[in-house]
C-alpha cells in the first residue's frame, strides 16, 4: 500500500469520525431538555396580573348588578348556569361531532355539555336574564330559533344548539372571576360570596363528571375535553377557573378549607385530560399547553400531593415531556418551525396565532416565574420578522388554506420588546421596535392613513424601509408556499403568490395562485367557507375549483386539513430571501407537483415581468398531463373579484358565448362543480382576452386584463363561483364587494395540457394607471418541443419580450435569438437595442453580439441601462460582446466583487467583431470596458 494509499485511508477515517460526532452533537441538541427554574415563588396570588383602574372599572361595571342581585336572593346567577341540575349526570355521550345524551348520578348538579363541535346553528342564546332557573329539561333547551321571521323562542334539541350552552357557561363564570379579581383588589366580601358560589357550584359538577365518551369511536374521542369537544376551545373558562381559584384561595382556607383537595383534584383531572387528548404536530399543541400551564401556576409544588403531581410536574411536562397526543414545547417547535426561513407549518392566519402563543408563554413564564425562556428557544426571534414574508404591498397576509386577509399584527414584535426591556437586551429591543414601527408605516401608507405614534415605543429607533423584512423571492417548503414581490408601493406593488397542500389548515389545490394589482388581492383564494364542518367547505371551498390552479379529469383530490401534496421549486431567480443585489426588472419561479389522484405531472411558471416603475405583467405558464396517457380534460381555474367578466377575441369583438350545462357533478366531476352558476361557453382555438372588472364605492374602477394563447380542441367559460371567505370584517375591501360572487374564467383544454399548455398573461390597470402591454403575439419556431412557448409582448415606450418557455431546455431560435434554457427573455427596444438578456437555468441566450454562455444550467443577466454595462449570475459564464474597440489588441473588463477590484481580460473570437470574457458567479454588478 502506498503512503499516498494510507494518507486516504487515514483522512476517510478521521471524516467518518468527525461526521459521527457532529451527527452525535446535533441528536443531543435535538433531545436536550429545556432548563426550567429552580424555584418558584411562594407566596398567593400566583397569578401574576396588572389591575389597572380602567379594567377593575369596567369589571365593576360588568359584575355590579349582579352581585347586588347576587345579595337578595343568592341562587338567582348560580341557577342559570347550563348544568344537570336534576339528572345530576356522570357521563356525557357523543356521536362524533354532536351531543347524544347523558346517564349516571352524582351527588350534585353537574356540568352540561354542549350540543355540538361546530358553533354554526340557527339558534341563539336568549338574555341572562330570560332565562329559565335549574333549567334541565327533557325536551332541550330553551333558545331563540333565527331562522324564522319573528325568531321564536322555542325548545332546541341539545345537539342543534351548536356551542351555545358552553358559551353560557362561560359568560358567567368570567363575571365570577371578574369579582374574584375585584374581591383581590377590594376585600368587599360581596364580591367574593358571589364568585364563590358560582365557581363551587361549577368545580363540584365538574369534579363528578367524567370524560364525554364517543359512541362511534371516532376521532372525537381523542380531541374531546370535559366542557366542550375541543380540549383547545377550554381555554377561555380555564382562565377564568384558575384565577378564581388564585383569588379565592385565602376566602376558601377560611370557610370551605375541605374543598381544596376536591378542587386541585378537578384542576389535575383537567391537566391530564388536555394532555391526553388533542392534536399535537400542530396550533392544537400550543393552545393545550396554554391550558396546562395555566393550571400548573395555581397548584402547589410536587412534595404537596401524594401523587407528587403539582406545579413543577405539569410545567415540566408541557415543556419537555412527550405523549402522543401532546408534544412537549421543545419539540413541537423542532418539528413546527422552518429554523432556516422561520415559518411555522400551518397556513398564514395559524402560523401568526402560534407565534403570538409562544411569544406569549415567553412573557408569562418570565412574569410568573422571574426565568426567561427566549435564549433556549431562539427560532422565535427569526419567525417573528418573518411573519412579514407572508405579506402582499398592501400589507394584508396572504390567505391560502383555512384563514383570512388580515393586515399583519406585530403582536409577537411587542413581546419580545416586553421580554428585552424585563432581561436589558437592549438590542433586542431596538430590532424589534424598528420593525413594528417599519410595519405600522407601511399599513399607514397603504390606507392613506397618518403613522400612528406608539408613546410606549422607544422614541430614538426609527422605522426603516419595508423592503428590509420582505423578499422579492420567498420559499417556504415545509407549508409549500412560493411568492414574488416586484415593489411593495400599495398601487404599483406586484405580487403572485403559490401554495400547495403541506402542513396543516391546508386545501386541496394543486399549485393555487393569489395575484395582485392595484392595491388589492385581484385573485384571491376561495377561503374557509362557512366553516370547516359545513358542507360548503367540504365540497367547494377545500377542493380544486375554488382555486386559481389546474385540475385534471374533473376529479383531481386529495386529503384536505392535514396534508402533504406540496409541490418542488425546481428553479426561480432570484434566490429565496435574497434582498440585494439582484435584476429588479424580473422575477420567475417554475414548480413541479404531481397531482395524485390522476397521476398527473403539472408545472407552473410564473414570471414578474416589468415595463416601468409603475406598471409591468404577470406571466403564466401552466403544463399538466396524466403519467398514463389517458387525459380526458384538464380546467384551469381563474377567479376575479367583482361581478363583471368580458370574454372577447384580441381585436376586442366580444365571444360569442352561449349558456350550457358542463361543469357538473352529473358529468362525473368534483361536487365543486355544481358550486358554478350562470355558465356560458364558447370553443375557439384563438388566442382571447378576459376583461375582469372590480368597482369598490369611492374608488378609482380596477380591472384585471387576461390574455390567453389559444389552442385546438379548448372550450372557454364564463360562470359565477361563491364568493371568497378569505374576506371579512370590511378588511381590504368592503363587506358589500366580498359578499358578490367572483367571476370566474375556466379554460378546459380537452385531452392533455402539456404540448397544449395553458399561457397567460395578467396586467391590472386603473383609470389613472393604465396598463403598458399593447400586444401580445406568440411565435413558433422550427424543430421545437410540442410544448414549447414563445410570446413576443409590446409594450408602451417601444419595448418588445421575447419570451421563451419549454418544459426541458432546449435549442431555440427566433428573430436573431438563440436561447437553450427553461426559461429566457431577451428584451429589445424600438431601435432593436438590447435593453437586456435574462437567461433562466439555461445553458445560453445570445442576440446579436452578445451572448451568455455556460457549460452547465446558470441564472444570469445582461442589461443596459444609461449606457452602463450591468451583469450577474450564478455559476461561471462566458460572456460574449462587440469589439467596441476595433483596433485595440488587448481587452478587459473591470468589476468590484465582494469587495475586490477584478479585471477579466477578453479574448477576440477569430472572424468576428465579438469578445468573450470568463466571467465568475457574482452578484449584480457595473461592468466597465478599458482596454
Amino acid at each position: 500500500m502506498s503512503k499516498f494509499q494510507v494518507y486516504l485511508n487515514w483522512w476517510s477515517s478521521v471524516r467518518y469520525v468527525a461526521r459521527i460526532l457532529v451527527l452525535n452533537l446535533l441528536c443531543l441538541q435535538a433531545s436536550a431538555q429545556i432548563r426550567l427554574p429552580d424555584k418558584y415563588p411562594a407566596k398567593r396570588p400566583y397569578i401574576q396580573t396588572t389591575a389597572d383602574p380602567t379594567t377593575l372599572e369596567r369589571y365593576r361595571s360588568n359584575v355590579d348588578h349582579y352581585v347586588r342581585q347576587h345579595q337578595k336572593d343568592a341562587e338567582w346567577m348560580v341557577s342559570r348556569l347550563q348544568m344537570y341540575w336534576k339528572t345530576k349526570s356522570t357521563d356525557v355521550f357523543i356521536k362524533g361531532g354532536v351531543y347524544d345524551h347523558a346517564e349516571g348520578k352524582a351527588p350534585v348538579a353537574t356540568v352540561r355539555f354542549p350540543g355540538a363541535r361546530d358553533h354554526t346553528t340557527i339558534y341563539g342564546n336568549v338574555k341572562l336574564e330570560d332565562l329559565q332557573p335549574y333549567e334541565d329539561d327533557p325536551r332541550g333547551v330553551r333558545m331563540i330559533n333565527k331562522s324564522k321571521p319573528d325568531q321564536p323562542v322555542e325548545w332546541a334539541d341539545v345537539s342543534k344548539t351548536g356551542r351555545n350552552i358552553e358559551s353560557v357557561n362561560t359568560n358567567i363564570m368570567r363575571m365570577a372571576a371578574e369579582a374574584g379579581m375585584l374581591y383581590s383588589q377590594t376585600k368587599n366580601l360581596e364580591y367574593v360570596r358571589f364568585a364563590f358560589d358560582l365557581f363551587d357550584t361549577y368545580m363540584m359538577g365538574m369534579y363528578y363528571r367524567s370524560e364525554p365518551i364517543d359512541l362511534s369511536h371516532g376521532h372525537h374521542q381523542t380531541i374531546v375535553g370535559l366542557s366542550t369537544f375541543e380540549v383547545i376551545q377550554e381555554v377561555a373558562m380555564l382562565g377564568h377557573l384558575t384565577s378564581l381559584y388564585d383569588n379565592l384561595h385565602g376566602y376558601i382556607s377560611e370557610n370551605a378549607p375541605n374543598k381544596h383537595k376536591l378542587y386541585t383534584e378537578t384542576f389535575k383531572k383537567w391537566a391530564d385530560l388536555q394532555s391526553k387528548n388533542g392534536v399535537a404536530f400542530n396550533n392544537w399543541n400550543l393552545m393545550q399547553a396554554k391550558n396546562v400551564l395555566m393550571i400548573a401556576n395555581i397548584l402547589e409544588l410536587n412534595h404537596t400531593y401524594p401523587d407528587k403531581k403539582g406545579k413543577q410536574y405539569y410545567i415540566n411536562q408541557v415543556m419537555n415531556e412527550d405523549s402522543e397526543r401532546q408534544w412537549s414545547i421543545r419539540k413541537v417547535m423542532q418539528e413546527g418551525y422552518d429554523p432556516g426561513t422561520g415559518i411555522w407549518n400551518e397556513s398564514a392566519g395559524y402560523s401568526s396565532g402560534v407565534l403570538h402563543d409562544f411569544t406569549g408563554y415567553i412573557n408569562w413564564f418570565d412574569r410568573n416565574f422571574n426565568f426567561d425562556l427566549l435564549p433556549q428557544l431562539p427560532v422565535l426571534e427569526k419567525a417573528t420578522l418573518a411573519e412579514a414574508e407572508y405579506i402582499f404591498p398592501n400589507g394584508y397576509v396572504t390567505a391560502f388554506g383555512d384563514t383570512y386577509y388580515h393586515q399583519l399584527q406585530t403582536r409577537s414584535a411587542v413581546q419580545l420588546i416586553e421580554n428585552a426591556r424585563k432581561n436589558g437586551k437592549t438590542r433586542q429591543e431596538d430590532k424589534y421596535t424598528r420593525f413594528i414601527k417599519t410595519i405600522e408605516q407601511h399599513q399607514a401608507l397603504s390606507r392613506e392613513q397618518k403613522i400612528p405614534v406608539d408613546s410606549t415605543l422607544k422614541a430614538s429607533v426609527k422605522a426603516g424601509r419595508i423592503e428590509d423584512y420582505v423578499s422579492p423571492v420567498f420559499s417556504a417548503p415545509n407549508v409549500s408556499y412560493f411568492a414574488q414581490r416586484n415593489g411593495m408601493d400599495p398601487q404599483s406593488g406586484m405580487m403572485v403568490a403559490m401554495t400547495g397542500s403541506k402542513g396543516n389548515h391546508m386545501h386541496a389545490n394543486g399549485i393555487s395562485m393569489e395575484i395582485y394589482g392595484k392595491g388589492l388581492v385581484l385573485g384571491p383564494d376561495g377561503g374557509i367557507g362557512t366553516s370547516y364542518f359545513q358542507q360548503d367547505y367540504a365540497e367547494y371551498y377545500s377542493q380544486f375549483p375554488a382555486h386559481n390552479t389546474v385540475a385534471v379529469d374533473g376529479i383531481s383530490a386529495y386529503p384536505v386539513m392535514k396534508s402533504n401534496h406540496g409541490f418542488e421549486v425546481l428553479s426561480c431567480y432570484p434566490a429565496s430571501g435574497q434582498k440585494k443585489q439582484y435584476f429588479p426588472k424580473v422575477t420567475f419561479g417554475e414548480l413541479y407537483f404531481l397531482e395524485p389522484e390522476t397521476q398527473s405531472d403539472q408545472k407552473r411558471l410564473t414570471s414578474i415581468i416589468r415595463t416601468s416603475d409603475s406598471t409591468g405583467y404577470y406571466l403564466d405558464v401552466f403544463r399538466s398531463k396524466r403519467r398514463d396517457g389517458k387525459d380526458k380534460m384538464h380546467d384551469y381555474f381563474y377567479h376575479n373579484l367583482g361581478g363583471q367578466l368580458v370574454l372577447s377575441d384580441i381585436s376586442g369583438k366580444p365571444l360569442d358565448v352561449k349558456p350550457t350545462e358542463k361543469l357538473s357533478f352529473a358529468g362525473g366531476h368534483l361536487f365543486a362543480y355544481d358550486y358554478f352558476w350562470d355558465k356560458r361557453s364558447v370553443t375557439t382555438n384563438q388566442d382571447y382576452n378576459a376583461t375582469f372588472k372590480v368597482q369598490i364605492p369611492g374608488r378609482d374602477v380596477v380591472t384585471m386584463n387576461l390574455w390567453m394563447k389559444g389552442s385546438s380542441e379548448r372550450e372557454i367559460f364564463a360562470v359565477k363561483a361563491p364568493a371568497s371567505k378569505a374576506f371579512r370584517s370590511n378588511q381590504m375591501i368592503p363587506d358589500s364587494i366580498a359578499r358578490l360572487p367572483l367571476s370566474t374564467l375556466v379554460v378546459r383544454q380537452y385531452g392533455e395540457a402539456w404540448n397544449k399548455p395553458f399561457v397567460a398573461v395578467y396586467e391590472p390597470e386603473t383609470g389613472r394607471s393604465k396598463r403598458s402591454v399593447t400586444s401580445i403575439n406568440t411565435f413558433n419556431p422550427a424543430n421545437v418541443s410540442a410544448d414549447f412557448v414563445g410570446l413576443e409582448v409590446k409594450s408602451r415606450g417601444g419595448i418588445q419580450d421575447f419570451i421563451f418557455s419549454s418544459s426541458a431546455a432546449e435549442p431555440v431560435s427566433y428573430n436573431r435569438i438563440d436561447v437553450k434554457a427553461s426559461f429566457a427573455i431577451a428584451r429589445l427596444t424600438d431601435k432593436y437595442n438590447i435593453n437586456y438578456l435574462f437567461l433562466g437555468k439555461g445553458d445560453y441566450i445570445n442576440c446579436g453580439q452578445f451572448r451568455i454562455r455556460a457549460g452547465a444550467p446558470v441564472t444570469a443577466v445582461f442589461y443596459v441601462e444609461n449606457n452602463n454595462f450591468y451583469y450577474l449570475s450564478d455559476q461561471p459564464t462566458v460572456l460574449t460582446l462587440p469589439d467596441y474597440a476595433a483596433k485595440a489588441e488587448k481587452f478587459f473588463l473591470r468589476f468590484t466583487r465582494e469587495g475586490n477590484e477584478t479585471v477579466v481580460e477578453g479574448k477576440r473570437v477569430a472572424g468576428t467583431q465579438n469578445v468573450e470574457y470568463n466571467m465568475p458567479a457574482m452578484a449584480q454588478t457595473q461592468l466597465f470596458l478599458t482596454n
